[in-house]
């Protein structure tokens, strides 16, 4: 049986490398979103199993818009898994200056949409004899034993404690999926900087081991790559 993936913000950085993850497995059927596919060359060039679509997380009507090319590639097969990976950062910030918009933008991409695609999807996942599994993409900023050390990006880190408390949610509301929230490492994308200490690559092979692998025990938890449990 084909084995079911969504995942968002997949045209670059950590989403592009799981796609190109995914795609190393025949039983995988992918389901690729971002909010420009006609630009998404990269994701076009991986084959068939790879279904490129239009969802803007930040935009509820995309997500709405979204269900009905999705419900074509699966049919009734439902979603195994769903990967909440869009994500963005306003960088030129601290604790006491913030634009307005921007800020209110970041929890509108960061927490309030991937709140809105779990809910938009949730019958997909819930189709019976599917894993069910929802994967948070977070990050240790939103964890408070960082930020009392940190002043980087305090919108970012703010949507992304918010996004934890998102998958502990879930996991009361719905105990019968497997939601949790991961940190996936300072990577090497545009928004983790070229120096960052992880390739995208190897955060995206970690990640989708962890997806694989994660069972009842790890519903509701903040976790890092390597599955290990992290305090909010």
């Amino acid at each position: 049986m084909s084995v079911t993936w969504l995942v968002t913000g997949a045209n670059r950085g950590i989403g592009l490398a799981l796609v190109k993850q995914l795609v190393q497995d025949s039983s995988n059927v992918i389901l690729a979103a971002c909010r420009s596919p006609e630009k998404a060359d990269d994701l076009k060039a991986l084959g068939n199993s790879v279904h490129v679509f239009k969802l803007d997380v930040g935009d509820p009507e995309s997500i709405s818009a979204s269900v009905e090319p999705a419900r074509a590639i699966l049919g009734d097969k439902g979603l195994d898994y769903l990967v909440n990976n869009a994500g963005i950062a306003e960088k030129n910030e601290n604790a006491f200056k913030f634009d307005h918009a921007s800020a209110l933008h970041v929890l509108q991409v960061n927490v309030l949409g991937p709140a809105l695609v779990s809910q938009t999807y949730l019958p997909f996942l819930e189709v019976p004899g599917r894993r069910g599994v929802i994967m948070n993409i977070s990050s240790s900023l939103g964890a408070f034993s960082v930020g009392k050390i940190s002043g980087l990006a305090p919108s970012y880190s703010m949507s992304k404690a918010a996004l934890n408390m998102l998958g502990a949610k879930q996991a009361v509301e719905k105990p019968n999926l497997i939601p949790f929230t991961v940190c996936p490492g300072w990577v090497q994308t545009d928004m983790g900087g070229a120096e960052a200490a992880i390739k995208p690559e190897d955060s995206a092979a970690a990640l989708v081991k962890l997806a694989k692998s994660v069972t009842k025990e790890h519903v509701g938890k903040f976790l890092q790559r390597d599955g290990t449990s992290t305090g909010y």
